[in-house]
């Protein structure tokens, strides 16, 4: 049983932010996804990004670790420019093996769970840490055990992904992600693959990582755990921020007309999941 989440103060304490965007735009064709996206992440904080399909977060998460490039802007996560190296007051960008560099510390967790089907829950976790980081194998292997102990999949490692249920799948690769020691984690959707009885599994693991001071972008619309675990809640519509605040505020009080339009939407839709997954998150649901 994980212990009480600490409080936002406690989780961390203000310093410079570990990702800042400044004035991100990106556009496919001509379709305009992001419009001037300004956002901070402090080191320890869980934000969580709320919006319709098509407002731009999902684009916004891959411009922080730059599976996309950002046509406009910058966004620096700790410190570093991401993608670019700035000389004269302008932008130049990286080589492709650079901005892998970069990349290797952010974990980025998808929708979909995309392990090799034909390797072993160990050796998903393993490959990377030894072949990117070259990391000795026996140490990388005795880390990948003792995260999937973490993550509630310690009699799993000899089992391949075919073998798994989606949310023991979704554990993996949270697993994965972890092994590469990130300084930031990414969450797109991940519960929204996932039937809804194995969501508060994911959602646990995710919660285990915020106390213990993960920093965590996540987009979802599991209103519950955002309004539980989130330090902050930032809702996008049409590639703008346009309000942020705690959960309380942006979901309890919301102060723009579509937050609340949203909200109204979304909790019609996803009425019973809401209910559900706090007793889930919680109590970590029994379903391994």
């Amino acid at each position: 049983m994980s212990a009480p989440a600490p409080a936002p103060s406690e989780r961390h304490a203000p310093t410079r932010p570990l990702v800042e965007a400044v004035n991100v735009t990106k556009s496919f064709g001509h379709n305009q996804v992001l419009r001037g996206i300004d956002l901070t992440v402090d080191p320890g904080e869980v934000v969580c990004l709320l919006g319709a399909s098509g407002s731009g977060k999902t684009t916004f998460l891959r411009c922080i670790n730059q599976l996309e490039s950002i046509d406009g802007g910058r966004i620096w996560v700790d410190g570093e420019l991401m993608g670019y190296r700035e000389r004269d007051g302008r932008l130049h960008r990286l080589k492709d093996a650079e901005v892998a560099a970069q990349r290797r510390e952010i974990g980025m967790v998808f929708q979909r769970f995309n392990l090799f089907p034909h390797k072993t829950v160990l050796e998903n976790i393993c490959e990377a840490p030894v072949v990117v980081q070259r990391r000795p194998r026996g140490q990388v292997r005795e880390e990948a055990l003792r995260l999937l102990d973490q993550v509630g999949l310690e009699d799993k490692p000899h089992e391949y992904p075919a073998s798994l249920s989606g949310g023991q799948q979704q554990r993996v690769a949270i697993a994965r992600a972890l092994a590469m020691q990130p300084k930031l984690m990414l969450f797109d959707e991940p519960t929204s693959a996932l039937d809804p009885e194995l969501v508060g599994d994911v959602l646990a693991v995710m919660r285990d990582l915020a106390e213990q001071g993960m920093t965590m972008v996540v987009v979802t619309h599991e209103m519950a755990f955002a309004r539980e675990v989130a330090d902050r809640v930032v809702f996008m519509d049409a590639g703008v921020v346009v309000e942020q605040g705690s959960p309380a505020e942006v979901l309890q009080s919301p102060r723009e007309e579509r937050t609340r339009s949203f909200l109204s939407r979304v909790t019609k839709e996803h009425a019973p999941a809401v209910e559900h997954v706090p007793e889930q998150v919680r109590h970590r649901g029994a379903q391994r």
